[in-house]
């Protein structure tokens, strides 16, 4: 899968914090950030959902990620957001790659860019999350445009 290697900027995010197996919590994590972004009228400028762990290695009901829009720093949480997290993604370089995912088939174009990333000469992982953004609404379309963001650093040597 061909990728860049990209310096991303830190961004300000909110939404809620889900874990269990992403197949299920990914999708209920979005349904709740519409029914929050449409109630609070939120100005979201990115819609990304970030994952903490490596399905690999976790279990399906320990997998935890965020279903979250990025909003604007100093932003604050309006009232009546019941368990709406405000965080940060981390900045730095990552590699970025789209994919257009059907059928709900998230893990295939993932596991297809972790292993184009994992066997470039070099750049390695680095310990910090992943996260996708989404270029279209999926809902609507019948398909999602997803922009694939995994952090690097320089291999040593």
């Amino acid at each position: 899968m061909e990728y860049s290697i990209r310096q991303e900027h830190q961004r300000v995010v909110a939404g809620f914090h889900m874990v269990g197996p992403w197949e299920q919590t990914v999708k209920q994590g979005f349904e709740q950030l519409m029914m929050w972004v449409d109630g609070q009228n939120i100005p979201a400028k990115e819609w990304l959902a970030v994952y903490y762990d490596n399905p690999d290695e976790v279990p399906a009901e320990k997998l935890r990620c965020d279903t979250v829009v990025t909003v604007e720093p100093g932003f604050q949480i309006p009232p009546n957001s019941e368990g709406v997290i405000l965080t940060e993604v981390l900045g730095g370089e990552y590699a970025v790659a789209t994919a257009r995912v059907i059928n709900h088939d998230f893990s295939t174009p993932w596991y297809q860019f972790f292993g184009s990333v994992l066997e470039d000469s070099v750049w390695e992982l680095a310990a910090k999350p992943c996260f996708e953004r989404y270029l279209n609404d999926g809902n609507q379309d019948g398909y999602w445009d997803i922009e694939m963001h995994i952090a690097v650093g320089r291999r040593a040597g």
